[in-house]
């Protein structure tokens, strides 16, 4: 590794498992955990203070997950990679992350060595990606080219609450946009993640996406 330094933040909400990493990467030379954060607000707070070389990005936290985190960090710190550490391997969650600027994507399960090498990977530029999650994100790329014909199952008033979701409005949001109850907007979104065999919001933002709706 030489003389390569490597300013590390972790984001996840587990204090544990956070100290455990901490202790893990710095016993590796040049690795150090300058930064913490429980949640996306946390995260947001602290960097403009502090020099990182990279983020441990985690996706399931409160308050502000990393699916809304990753889409502010690709438009205010777009100069630091960011490296998702998580336990989701459902390839939804794959595709959102690396299309909103993450640098790799990893599993909480992976050794070590392979996270070093990811760090390292991604502080030089590259991308990291494992090889179930390679192939996982391929299938979801190819399983998703028939998916515009689904588009005219949906009515004018969901193909509206769909772009609201993709843009991360909260259903009172939309309600109030649309001018219809927050109840109406859950109600649209639901059928249409029943129409469109999507089960959650980042499926519907990463079908707005590749379907060019926004």
């Amino acid at each position: 590794m030489g003389n390569k330094k490597v300013n590390i933040f972790l984001a996840d909400d587990h204090h544990v498992f956070r100290e455990g990493i901490r202790i893990l990467l710095e016993n590796e030379e040049g690795f150090m955990v300058v930064a913490e954060a429980g949640n996306g607000n946390e995260v947001l707070a602290q960097l403009p203070e502090i020099d990182v070389n990279v983020i441990l990005l985690d996706i399931d936290m409160p308050d502000m997950d990393g699916l809304v985190l990753m889409k502010k960090l690709k438009v205010d710190f777009s100069n630091i990679p960011v490296l998702v550490l998580s336990s989701h391997d459902d390839e939804q969650y794959v595709h959102h992350m690396m299309k909103n600027g993450a640098s790799g994507y990893l599993l909480k399960s992976c050794k070590k060595d392979e996270l070093v090498n990811a760090i390292n990977t991604v502080t030089d530029g590259g991308t990291y990606l494992n090889k179930s999650i390679s192939l996982k994100l391929f299938q979801f790329d190819e399983s998703k080219k028939s998916d515009l014909a689904n588009k005219v199952s949906l009515s004018e008033r969901e193909l509206d609450v769909l772009k609201l979701v993709a843009k991360g409005h909260t259903n009172v949001e939309i309600g109030k946009l649309l001018f219809i109850s927050h109840r109406t907007v859950d109600t649209h979104r639901r059928n249409m993640m029943t129409k469109l065999d999507l089960h959650n919001a980042a499926a519907l933002t990463n079908y707005a996406y590749e379907n060019k709706l926004l």
